[in-house]
């Protein structure tokens, strides 16, 4: 799922970022310094577990890098200022999470992630599919008839991979979900108040830097919208059982979050208006 995520990511064209410099200096003080100031009032506000909290830092201080260019076209954003913004964005998050992490949890941090283990895991999720993506990409790019032939398939495997996982998390979860359900009940008001605060914090983020009208619309999106399908497979590395009941507080923001980027396609654009 990841390798074919991956290759729809244009790595290779990352000094398109750095041709909208405001849109990328707001893009990362929204995603990297906001949102993490608002994910710990949050997790303070409403108190969770160490566990359950590991999944709620895992993708709340993740911005996505897929699905979000979708939805800031149809919420009359620049899409192509956040499809160039990607490469990038991923790198950085990655590089951050673990410090995040320490930040936020401390030496509890080590009681649930085994250090070996989740860079183990790291290594085989992220860094392997990200660089033979990178290989793919290249390979496409020098027009190699196998490199193009690669491009175009992983071109369809995301959406049915995802599906897969989803289905493999959830299912794996519902019965002791259905008898114990108080863990998915705990979250859904931080991922609500999340929701709400989210893009206004990407319009902060904006004003601060002078954005323009649709580049402030794609920031509000992509601090609104997080990247649950590539830390997934981070927190089912994670042990047994607490791996199951991380990824299955994943999946839940996944659910609140897809329900309000329908209303944010309706609601972004009438409140950021020229």
């Amino acid at each position: 799922m990841l390798y074919s995520m991956f290759c729809q990511i244009p790595f290779l064209k990352l000094k398109k970022t750095f041709q909208n410099p405001s849109f990328f200096k707001a893009l990362l003080l929204g995603n990297f310094v906001l949102i993490p100031l608002l994910v710990w009032v949050l997790i303070n506000i409403f108190p969770v577990t160490i566990v359950i909290s590991v999944g709620v830092l895992l993708v709340l201080l993740t911005p996505c890098i897929d699905y979000v260019i979708v939805f800031t076209f149809l919420g009359k954003g620049d899409s192509q200022s956040v499809l160039a913004s990607t490469p990038l964005l991923f790198i950085i998050q990655m590089l951050l999470l673990p410090l995040f992490l320490w930040i936020f949890l401390g030496r509890e941090v080590i009681n649930i992630i085994q250090i070996t283990p989740f860079v183990k895991s790291f290594i085989y999720l992220i860094i392997i599919p990200f660089i033979l993506s990178v290989l793919t990409q290249t390979a496409s790019k020098a027009n190699n008839k196998i490199g193009n032939t690669i491009m175009d398939f992983s071109s369809w495997l995301p959406v049915p991979f995802m599906a897969l996982t989803f289905f493999v998390v959830t299912a794996s979860q519902i019965s002791s979900l259905y008898n114990n359900p108080e863990p998915i009940l705990t979250v859904i008001p931080i991922y609500i108040a999340f929701a709400i605060c989210a893009p206004f914090i990407g319009m902060l983020s904006s004003k601060i830097f002078k954005v323009n009208l649709y580049g402030t619309r794609a920031i509000a999106f992509s601090t609104s919208t997080r990247n649950s399908l590539v830390v997934l497979p981070l927190a089912l590395s994670l042990p047994s059982p607490d791996n199951q009941l991380v990824g299955v507080v994943i999946v839940t923001q996944t659910i609140v979050e897809i329900l309000f980027e329908l209303i944010y396609i309706k609601i972004i654009p009438y409140i950021i208006r020229r």
